[in-house]
């Protein structure tokens, strides 16, 4: 299993339920990457989505306390463990988690490579990702050239567990 996420310098990921950048290239990189594979998230980050919509052509797959949950397109479960039970007739490399903060956090013991994209910028935020680059169970194997979109610099890393 996988993440894939962008984050701030300070590791900032979300303000107020919403995404704190919006870069095209970060958004076709997420598209290309996760199109056709299974995406793993919390409630909250389904409804950040346009309309509150499953994303299309994904198997969209949303972890929430709210039993009764149902949502067209969305296969809704109560438990991680009943999460990772279902995604074994998936093929662990199609499977992706795309957040939010406490989502990351649940499954990464679990992940085995993360798709980063950083952006070269502190912002103010209430949801973070764990700081990778200093967590002694990944290393970056592979960063882009630096990128710039309407004057943010970003670039594309990629992580795999040690």
């Amino acid at each position: 299993m996988k993440m894939i996420v962008c984050v701030s310098e300070n590791y900032a990921i979300g303000k107020g339920n919403g995404l704190l950048f919006s870069l095209p290239p970060d958004m076709k990189l997420f598209r290309e990457t996760t199109m056709g594979k299974v995406i793993i998230m919390g409630r909250a980050t389904l409804d950040s989505f346009p309309n509150g919509a499953a994303l299309k052509n994904r198997v969209n797959i949303v972890l929430t306390r709210d039993k009764s949950f149902s949502r067209e397109n969305v296969l809704a479960f109560n438990t991680v463990e009943d999460i990772l039970e279902h995604i074994k007739k998936y093929p662990s490399d199609d499977c992706y988690v795309v957040g939010g903060a406490e989502i990351y956090k649940l499954f990464e013991p679990y992940c085995d490579e993360a798709v980063v994209t950083k952006v070269k910028k502190t912002v103010d935020a209430d949801k973070f990702f764990f700081n990778i680059d200093e967590n002694d169970d990944w290393e970056k194997y592979y960063e882009s050239e630096n990128m710039n979109h309407e004057g943010i610099d970003f670039v594309f890393c990629r992580y795999r567990k040690i």
